[in-house]
């Protein structure tokens, strides 16, 4: 049996930055990888859709170009089939770019394989052709990462039920489309489909929209998505044949008839058939193990749980984070690191953003809150953005920033900064004394902390730092 210091189960983001973690200091290791190379994020995830959303965000400012004196905005159209084509060779192009890690490997490094564990320290690989091979392993890293959730009796209507594994393969769409699940990848695909032309219906189980737990910025989200697709809230849908081929999506309330549904309900952690129960651990309701968030590490087992799979943070920052934590705890002995403040985006129209402690955790503490409507804000209203609506959460009495949760213009921006001002402990005062230029949509961000500051503080002066 073949001996490696170092077993990666798995080539998508955490895994692939675990290799190049693990490459700078040993040869003798393994990654092994089942499926697609080229990680979620840059196949099926955020690089296509994003193109996917700019071409849609592009056609939808055709409706505003008249009221900026620019004429001949309707006559523009969609080829659809091009959108597409240009989102796969955008995607391409970043896939390439990913599988250079992994392309430069020796064979016996590189196995294309499904991987299941015999243990803590020992893997058994069925290769594409059958063959099995047992590989033994000082230390295992399992990234396995995830797929999208589809109901089993979904899968019966065939290739009317999409998913983003195969949505952005089709050479075109049809044009009426039912989206189940309005989390962050429902939300920004129905949007984009439903600015390109087609007939989009968005369906949710819950009664809320995408990150957001804030009731004043829920509302303003399903105020603004809802004014350009049907939203159908707190109810499960079923499934049914319709004439000619379409397909008929019941919640008990409303039927719609489409020609195809997208399954955006979440992924689910890829540990079918992964051997988890042989590492002699408890595993929960849905089959994982416990693990130390700070050290990725599951018990006191010689194996880590990380990226995607792990079922936390699904977002690739938080990926590549945590294949680094994984790849020194393997390397070097149990370290415990600090993780970054959280932060979700959906690139919607207004974005969304979610940074730190959210209005939802915060409950049953006290909190301030500051906030500020972007409807008569300079920038945004020159724009022909001025919509939108942010909060922002401090400690009374310290005034030391919590979080916030905004569905704004510049979501992604203003996230970044509310989170850099977060992981840095900063105060409401101490973020006030920082250079606001004029005009850009961060006044509003001020905007907002003056409300905040004056809930934590009183009338106090804060803007100026004396000397």
């Amino acid at each position: 049996m073949r001996h490696v210091r170092i077993a990666i189960l798995g080539a998508g983001t955490a895994g692939l930055t675990a290799l190049s973690q693990v490459r700078k200091h040993t040869d003798n290791f393994v990654i092994i990888n089942h499926g697609p190379y080229g990680t979620t994020c840059a196949r099926v995830g955020c690089m296509p859709s994003k193109a996917l959303i700019q071409a849609a965000d592009d056609f939808h400012r055709r409706s505003a170009l008249a009221t900026l004196g620019i004429l001949g905005g309707e006559g523009l159209r969609v080829d659809l089939p091009a959108v597409l084509q240009r989102v796969r060779d955008y995607r391409d192009a970043r896939v390439a770019g990913v599988l250079g890690s992994t392309n430069s490997l020796q064979s016996a490094q590189n196995i294309a394989g499904r991987a299941r564990l015999d243990g803590p320290n020992r893997l058994i690989i069925t290769r594409p052709d059958g063959q099995d091979e047992a590989i033994g392993a000082d230390h295992i890293l399992i990234a396995t990462g995830t797929r999208p959730v589809v109901p089993a009796a979904w899968r019966a209507f065939g290739e009317r039920i999409l998913t983003t594994d195969d949505l952005f393969e089709r050479p075109d769409l049809p044009r009426r489309i039912a989206v189940v699940g309005l989390g962050v990848i429902g939300l920004e695909l129905g949007q984009s489909l439903a600015r390109l032309g087609l007939q989009i219906h968005g369906f949710e189980l819950r009664e809320s929209l995408g990150p957001l737990t804030d009731p004043v910025i829920q509302a303003e989200a399903q105020r603004r998505i809802g004014a350009e697709f049907p939203l159908h809230m707190g109810r499960a849908v079923t499934l049914r044949e319709g004439a000619g081929g379409a397909v008929l999506v019941d919640n008990g309330e409303t039927v719609v008839e489409v020609d195809a549904v997208l399954a955006a309900m979440g992924r689910r952690p890829n540990t079918d058939g992964l051997g988890l129960e042989t590492l002699g651990v408890l595993l929960d309701a849905r089959g994982l193990p416990a693990f130390d968030r700070n050290t990725l590490q599951i018990g006191d087992l010689p194996v880590f749980f990380t990226g995607d799979v792990n079922g936390e943070l699904q977002v690739l920052h938080e990926a590549s984070d945590e294949g680094f934590i994984a790849a020194f705890n393997a390397l070097h002995g149990p370290a415990r690191f600090k993780r970054r403040v959280p932060l979700a985006i959906a690139f919607t129209d207004p974005q969304m953003a979610v940074v730190g402690q959210t209005w939802q955790a915060l409950q049953g503490r006290p909190f301030a809150t500051g906030g500020v409507n972007f409807a008569q804000q300079a920038r945004a209203m020159a724009m022909l953005r001025a919509a939108g609506q942010l909060h922002v959460y401090a400690e009374p009495g310290s005034g030391k920033l919590l979080g916030a949760e905004l569905c704004a213009p510049g979501a992604e921006h203003l996230g970044h900064l509310l989170a850099l001002a977060i992981q840095r402990d900063m105060t409401v005062a101490e973020l006030l004394t920082l250079p606001f230029y004029h005009p850009v949509l961060e006044e509003g961000l001020r905007t907002a902390l003056r409300v905040l500051a004056r809930a934590v503080y009183g009338d106090a002066p804060l803007e100026m730092a004396r000397l």
